[in-house]
């Protein structure tokens, strides 16, 4: 008879811990997902980059972490499967944010705790500052670029808008949209607001129906005008300066 203990197998060997962060699961095993998901590195320093609000490419992402195309997308698929990254197709183009307002202060909360007075997010410019469809432009058929972005924060602080998941505009934003001369009707099945991806500031900025409208009225009283070369480009004229300031707060060195 054979006494000798079996062999322990060795732990290269053992089956890899699953963990489930679909909503079916317990909460201990949610939480455990959240934790593996954030527990790399790699996938810490694309969080990080990702806290800026901006939109980032695999291949940017992969840049700021160091590390191949290859192995940033196994990365940037454990992030996305524990809810804390999203990914937005533009074009040829995937891009990646963080999933919403909520996942980023939990990210940020964390790395505050890690690294008190840490340095700001990395930055990629990704076209010249002094560039004019980066200060003012139309996306279409309304604001973007920094101006774009300069009327999206202005509306999102004053609470006339919502910005966290879908983009919505509050009851006080309807009544200001009309205080202004703006209305929505007719406007079919477009949403009334929504948002739009701006490929210069890589974040999201206000689109929709009213979006549209609101740009179409800055033409029609020429706070903007188009330059005279022509183009999506817009320039902002010592009215329309006036106007944003005193209808939104927002002075011109927002779009400079």
């Amino acid at each position: 008879m054979n006494t000798a203990p079996k062999a322990l197998k060795a732990p290269q060997d053992r089956p890899a811990l699953q963990v489930d962060a679909s909503e079916s699961a317990p909460p201990a095993a949610r939480l455990a997902a959240l934790a593996a998901a954030l527990a790399d590195e790699t996938r810490a320093a694309i969080c990080m980059a990702l806290l800026e609000g901006r939109v980032w490419t695999a291949g940017e992402l992969g840049r700021i972490a160091d590390v191949a195309p290859s192995t940033v997308s196994g990365h940037l698929a454990k992030l996305s499967a524990a809810g804390i990254c999203v990914t937005e197709r533009q074009g040829r183009r995937t891009h990646v944010r963080i999933a919403d307002a909520a996942t980023a202060r939990l990210v940020d909360g964390l790395a505050s705790h890690a690294v008190p007075g840490r340095d700001a997010a990395h930055a990629t410019p990704v076209v010249s500052a002094t560039d004019p469809l980066a200060r003012a432009r139309t996306c279409y058929d309304h604001f973007a670029g920094r101006l774009g972005l300069a009327v999206t924060d202005a509306l999102e602080a004053r609470q006339l808008l919502r910005t966290d998941g879908v983009f919505e505009l509050t009851e006080e934003g309807r009544g200001w949209f009309a205080e202004v001369g703006v209305d929505f009707g007719g406007a079919g099945r477009r949403p009334v607001a929504s948002s739009c991806l701006d490929w210069t500031e890589r974040r999201r900025h206000f689109g929709g129906v009213a979006a549209a409208r609101l740009c179409a009225r800055a033409l029609q009283l020429e706070w903007v005008v188009r330059p005279v070369e022509g183009g999506r480009g817009l320039v902002v004229t010592d009215a329309g300066e006036r106007a944003l300031e005193r209808l939104l707060g927002i002075d011109a060195s927002a779009w400079a």
